[in-house]
């Protein structure tokens, strides 16, 4: 997922270049925008966090970029894509390295298990939207 912050600051089509340039082939991709509801939902593994108000209302504050991505290693290596959670602990080259604005608005979301990405997927995505 590209989050608010990184598309309202036009990174959508660099972020997407560099998901492209990895290898990775887009399966489904979906500019929407989040309810408050739906945030929560999507984030409810975190509802217990301190964080979790501030971060349903950060990803229902603006569109977003929903995307399955397909790549042997995929989850793995799309963490490693994205970077470190806080953009100043990132690597040289990562996405959160050159678009994120802070730990909490941090440019991507990646699934962090197979299982996961599957949930998340389900989420955004129905069966005749993925090719």
């Amino acid at each position: 997922m590209i989050k608010p912050e990184a598309v309202a600051a036009g990174h959508t089509g660099k972020i997407i270049d560099m998901i492209i340039s990895n290898g990775y082939r887009i399966l489904a991709l979906k500019y929407t925008r989040l309810s408050q509801e739906e945030a929560g939902v999507f984030y409810a593994v975190h509802k217990e966090r301190p964080f979790y108000g501030e971060l349903v209302d950060y990803m229902a504050s603006g569109p977003i970029y929903a995307a399955i991505l397909e790549k042997d290693n995929a989850v793995e290596d799309y963490r490693k894509l994205i970077g470190a959670t806080d953009p100043a602990q990132a690597e040289e080259g990562t996405i959160r390295k050159r678009f994120a604005e802070s730990k909490a608005k941090n440019a991507a979301h990646g699934s962090d298990s197979d299982a996961n990405a599957e949930i998340e997927g389900n989420f955004f995505f129905s069966g005749r939207e993925r090719f």
